[in-house]
This record gives C-alpha cells, sequence and structure tokens, in this order.
C-alpha cells in the first residue's frame, strides 16, 4: 500500500473517476488482511505472563476488540511499519494497537502488542529539541529510565509493587545503533493514520522515534517506544496542528496468537 497521502488519493479518485464521497475503501493492502472495522481475537498469555514478571503493559479492555484506526509509518530511510489501531487514545491518551512489520516477501516479521504509558507536551525549544534529538540528546541516549515516583499517581500500588520491587527506577537500553554510541539520532518519519474506510478522517504527522528495551525477569523483552510526533493534519485541515511525545509500552507477539476477521 503507498499512501503518500490518504485524504488527497480518496479526493483524487472521486474527482477523476467519479466516485461517490465515500464509496471507495482506502484501507486494502494492510497486513494480516486488517480492515478498518475488522475484529481482532487475541490470546493474552503473553501479556499476562509479561505482567507477572513486572511489565507496564496493559491488558486489553472489552472494547478493544475492533480495528478503530490503520496507519503507515515510513521511517527514513526505507522502513515501513503497520499500526492497527483498538484505541486511538485521541481523547484520553490511552493508545492500544498492535505494530506490524513485514519483510521485503510480504510476511509479518515481527508484531509488538503496544499500550501508551503516557503523554507529555514538549513546553519550550529546548524541550522540542531534546525530544527530536537535534539537540544532540535526549531522545537518541544509550538509555532512558523510568522512576517509581514518576509513575506513582498513574499506577495502583500493587502494580508498581509488581514493576519496581523494591527499586526505585527500571532501566531501558537503547534497542538501535552501536551499542557503545553514547547518542544515536532517532529515526525519522511520518505517519498517515485513516479513520474511517473512505478515508474522510484521520491525521498526518510527522514522527521522531525511538524504541528501548529491558529484559522482564523471565527474559521476555519489554520495549519503551519513545515518540514525538507534530501534527501536520486532523480530517485534511492543516491548520488542525500540534507536539506531542508519546511513551509506548510494547511486548512481542507472535503472529499465530492474533487472529483478525
Amino acid at each position: 500500500m503507498a499512501w503518500k497521502d490518504v485524504f488527497s488519493y480518496v479526493r483524487a479518485v472521486a474527482a477523476n473517476k467519479g466516485v461517490a464521497k465515500g464509496a471507495a475503501r482506502v484501507d486494502d493492502g494492510v497486513p494480516m488482511g486488517a480492515r478498518i472495522g475488522s475484529v481482532v481475537q487475541i490470546q493474552v498469555s503473553p501479556l499476562i505472563r509479561a505482567q507477572g514478571n513486572g511489565s507496564l503493559v496493559r491488558m486489553p479492555e472489552a472494547g478493544d476488540t475492533r480495528i478503530l484506526a490503520v496507519s503507515q509509518i515510513r521511517l527514513e530511510p526505507a522502513t515501513e511499519l503497520y499500526r492497527l489501531y483498538l484505541d486511538k487514545g485521541d481523547d484520553d491518551a490511552r493508545e492500544t494497537f498492535l505494530q506490524v512489520f513485514s519483510g521485503d516477501d510480504g510476511k509479518v516479521a515481527d508484531i509488538l502488542y503496544c499500550t501508551q504509558l503516557a503523554r507529555v507536551i514538549p513546553e519550550t525549544a529546548e524541550d522540542q529539541d531534546a525530544y527530536t534529538g537535534v539537540a544532540g540528546y535526549g531522545l537518541g541516549d544509550a538509555g532512558y529510565t523510568l522512576w517509581r515516583d514518576q509513575l506513582a499517581d498513574m499506577l495502583d500500588a500493587p502494580t508498581l509493587a509488581a514493576v519496581f520491587g523494591d527499586a526505585d527506577r527500571v532501566d531501558y537500553t537503547r534497542d538501535a545503533g552501536s551499542a557503545g554510541a553514547q547518542f544515536v539520532a532517532p529515526f525519522k518519519g511520518r505517519e498517515t493514520r485513516i479513520d474511517d474506510a473512505a478515508g474522510e478522517h484521520g491525521l498526518r504527522q510527522e514522527m521522531y522515534f525511538m524504541p528501548y528495551v529491558r529484559r522482564l525477569a523471565d527474559g521476555t523483552p519489554e520495549y519503551l517506544v519513545i515518540t514525538t510526533e507534530i501534527v501536520e493534519s486532523v480530517d485534511g485541515d492543516a491548520g488542525r496542528r500540534g507536539i506531542h511525545v508519546d511513551f509506548v509500552i510494547g511486548i512481542p507477539m507472535e503472529p499465530e496468537r492474533i487472529v483478525i476477521q
């Protein structure tokens, strides 16, 4: 699927071929046969095991059974990811999605089940430079630490105890570049998300993206994906802009544990 600009594409189809508004689907070609409105069944045993070993990942909620939006992320120089949103998080910053990477042969090579931990707004130019890596530090540093005090207002006592034990911090290591490098520039790209099959609603945003990882008690990798998102348009309206930084927890999932219908 080659989405340069879903909204422009839909308008062009309508203008050139006389397609009625809302009649053309633009969610074809998504990995795993996913489409907006598809029902998703997830075997949750890997998530239960991860939580039992101190993961910050959230379990799927009762309403997280249908794909509400799909997106394509193009990272420079030539990497494509797809996100299948079970919760877009637009209103409550509680995104839930499957992040899918397919190899050159089109087969699914990697799936992360992801839940949003937090969203922050970089309020100064210095903060923005750090979260985009422009400053030469910040997003892209060799490690990232989450502190118990930072999450004390977000997590209940049993979850805090499961995650931190007697410690006051959990440490993640950058999962990109040379292990010895103190700083690696974050990946840069764009995400185009469509929220309906006709492509009339959705958003387009520039992204600065870096994955960090730690090993849980049983050896399972838990990813902390930090993404600075600069919204360029919403529903095709370039006047609706903004910037925020999302902290997302991801647990690897085997494709056979996910059924999409």
